[in-house]
């Protein structure tokens, strides 16, 4: 038997194609996390044949709209930001089963991914995690940094309950 040339997505470390089709013949809406250098990329995506459709899309750069202060722009990848994020987009979306697509990410518990997923859920989204993963709910409501910041993480937050 010959070698077998990788596909090139996979070589670049951008699709596992193994979980890929696993999500894909669960029927279920997906929400695909994003992490960038300076953001978090959340969507609602519904696949039908394999032809992905975006149902609905959140940013972090969408937090500055809700009372995020843009001074502190250079942390709306962090934990509270994921969190927020995660909240935000369960209100977008309402209700419903979803399964989460983290893609290449390192899934490390307690780490920013899962600050996502535990807003997902706070916000109401049924969506089938371990509680261990989460981050501490000190982390989460920023009580790690300055007390401005702090601040300005629940009053955010109390904006989008």
């Amino acid at each position: 038997m010959g070698l077998r040339t990788m596909k090139r997505r996979r070589r670049e470390n951008r699709t596992d194609y193994k979980l890929r089709t696993g999500l894909l013949k669960s029927g279920i809406v997906r929400i695909v996390v994003r992490r960038t250098n300076k953001y978090f990329i959340l969507q609602a995506v519904e696949s039908n044949e394999a032809q992905d459709r975006v149902v609905a899309t959140v940013t972090s750069k969408d937090l500055l709209k809700n009372g995020w202060d843009a001074k502190a722009g250079g942390s709306l990848k962090s934990v509270p930001a994921g969190y927020l994020i995660g909240l935000l987009l369960a209100k977008k979306l309402g209700k419903g089963k979803f399964i989460m697509d983290l893609g290449m990410a390192r899934t490390e518990s307690g780490s920013r991914i899962f600050a996502v997923v535990k807003g997902l859920i706070d916000g109401g989204l049924d969506i089938s995690a371990d509680e261990k993963a989460f981050p501490s709910e000190e982390r989460l409501n920023g009580e790690h940094l300055k007390p401005e910041v702090k601040a300005m993480i629940a009053k955010v937050k109390g904006g989008l309950a």
